[in-house]
């Protein structure tokens, strides 16, 4: 089934895997299978090991990820998977710019003496494979959360493998749309599906692809040990958003372009972060590993923590919230959080969505002007 898949383009994929059966009456779409136990004699007994809405999900994102898929109740479920599969005192590269929720589960990890954890910035090329002589697993993000940086993934692939380090990317920001990790040698692939996945910020859900059959039944199992299991209504939910996933990507992306250039106009903002500018350090390398620059960007307000609050408190038509990937454009200033030390006090993380562009620039710049 992959390789029937690949031959044909990802906005395709999106819309036609995982339909279930194509016998005459059968239905368009794999129902939701609401069961917590099955007849004995079948592949699955219980719940918490399969269900059929599972699966056409997986097999949806495993097409588009190139490989095979599991899905997860959340995106800290799949990651807690990953890592949870490691022996105890094993090295873990990450990079220090990553999820916030990733960076606690290291943290903790590290704290408990579970493992050892290596912060590097991921931009880094060499400065991160430095870091992984004797590492078990680097893991990278690419755009980074929230700074948008750009790692070299081939490099980090080729030196991670040399290392003897599994190198998992979370594609959570550029979605297996615009950017394929398996392809540019990465071990592993994770997803917060309750992001651009999904879409709807109605569902959530983690998800993972690999190649690797044996470390994917391993991870399996371990999902069942976590009782990291999705509900089959979430799963239906996160399919169907699937389906849209190349239409609002290619909005929100053609939205972000336009915001990112006029952002970078206006006097109140000091610096904007979105690969897709070409004076964006992470541009060169953007452009050559992925086939477009995303619907997420960060920007700078001259001032700082202040001004930088005001904006978000003055935007109406923009949504002052956490998380990202809906249809709707969301902003919040991301220094607020414990553990984002790095991150500048005046930075703004904008997920921009499908309204339409001049409403959301007249909302912004309203809001910028007004500080």
């Amino acid at each position: 089934m992959r390789d029937e898949r690949n031959r044909l383009a990802p906005e395709t994929i999106a819309v036609t895997a995982g339909r279930g059966g194509e016998d005459p009456g059968a239905p368009m779409n794999v129902p939701v299978h609401l069961a917590s136990m099955y007849r004995e004699g079948g592949a699955v007994n219980y719940a918490r090991e399969g269900n059929p809405t599972w699966s056409a999900f997986e097999e949806a994102v495993g097409a588009l990820e190139g490989g095979q898929a599991l899905c997860f109740a959340s995106g800290m479920g799949a990651i807690s998977a990953i890592l949870e599969e490691l022996p105890v005192g094993a090295v873990v590269v990450a990079a220090d710019g990553s999820y916030t929720g990733t960076r606690a589960y290291l943290g903790d990890a590290h704290d408990r003496g579970r493992l050892e954890v290596r912060l590097v910035d991921v931009a880094d090329t060499e400065t991160t494979l430095a870091a992984c002589v004797d590492a078990a697993l680097l893991w990278v993000e690419s755009p980074t959360n929230p700074l948008m940086a750009v790692a070299d993934l081939p490099a980090l692939a080729a030196g991670a493998r040399a290392a003897g380090a599994l190198l998992v990317v979370d594609n959570t920001f550029a979605s297996p749309l615009l950017q394929q990790p398996l392809d540019l040698g990465a071990d592993l692939v994770v997803h917060s599906a309750s992001k651009f996945l999904a879409g709807h910020s109605d569902v959530l859900m983690g998800v993972l692809a690999g190649r690797d059959d044996e470390l994917l039944k391993r991870l399996a199992v371990r999902r069942t040990l976590l009782g990291a299991a999705p509900g089959p209504l979430e799963t239906f939910l996160a399919l169907r958003g699937l389906r849209t996933l190349p239409l609002r990507v290619e909005r929100g992306q053609d939205n972000a372009g336009q915001l990112a250039r006029r952002l970078a106009a206006h006097p109140a903002v000091e610096r904007v972060r979105y690969p897709g500018l070409p004076d964006d350090p992470g541009h060169t390398r953007a452009a050559a590993q992925m086939s477009g620059f995303g619907a997420m960007m960060a920007f700078d307000v001259r001032g700082g923590q202040a001004q930088a609050d005001a904006v978000c408190a003055q935007v109406s038509l923009i949504t002052h919230a956490t998380s990202l990937g809906g249809v709707e454009s969301t902003l919040e200033r991301r220094g607020r959080y414990q553990g984002e030390h790095a991150v500048p006090a005046g930075l703004v993380r904008l997920s921009v969505g499908c309204e339409h562009v001049d409403d959301l620039w007249a909302d912004l710049c309203a809001a910028l002007d007004a500080v």
